[in-house]
């Protein structure tokens, strides 16, 4: 995500929301309100709207032409998670909130096709390098990591039930992976229960 964001309040004038995009070279900001809460998105889209329906943008405010109420993710929100929104959305961009829903980033499309642009082989090393080997402290060939089109499979057997819950877990949470398929067995049942 972008963590330096141009914003603008719901009393920004639409002319001068226009000239930010331009100067900034970006096609949409989110609208906060003075406790920085986004309460909607401001874009080319609906500056145009906006212009076709009244022939100009003179006068009016960014609340009278904004998106509201606008989709956002929290910042522990997975990548998957964002890229599923901005797909079923039709969207290019999402602001990202703290747990009080206040502004500290955005995402767009640009940022989640980089991430899942990864090749596969990177993720294999990754899952392999820091989670096998790193996090498990297990072999290297302990377990089979095969990624195709950031699908990751993990064969192999591991000790506890436990161990394979923080393999599938942490697997999931690597940048690039959209799917992990489970293929690993376990030797024994952890002590403790453990959720996946």
């Amino acid at each position: 995500m972008t963590g330096d964001v141009v914003s603008a309040r719901s009393g920004t004038p639409v002319d001068e929301v226009a000239r930010w995009l331009a100067e900034y070279d970006i096609n949409g900001l989110p609208v906060v309100d003075a406790d920085d809460r986004v309460i909607g998105i401001v874009s080319t889209t609906d500056l145009r709207r906006t212009r076709r329906a009244t022939g100009a943008d003179g006068g009016l405010t960014v609340g009278a032409v904004m998106s509201a109420p606008a989709r956002t993710v929290r910042a522990d929100d997975s990548v998957v998670h964002a890229a599923r929104i901005m797909s079923t959305s039709g969207i290019e961009r999402l602001p990202v909130v703290d747990e009080e829903a206040r502004l500290v980033g955005m995402v767009t499309r640009r940022d989640v096709l980089q991430i899942f642009a990864r090749p596969d082989a990177d993720i294999r090393d990754e899952v392999t390098d820091e989670i096998v080997v790193r996090a498990l402290w297990l072999a290297a060939q302990s377990v089979d990591v095969a990624v195709h089109d950031g699908v990751v499979t993990l064969r192999g057997n591991l000790e506890s039930s436990g161990e394979v819950a923080i393999a599938v877990r942490m697997t999931r949470q690597v940048d690039g992976v959209t799917a992990v398929v489970n293929r690993l067995t376990y030797r024994r049942e952890a002590s403790y229960r453990q959720v996946v």
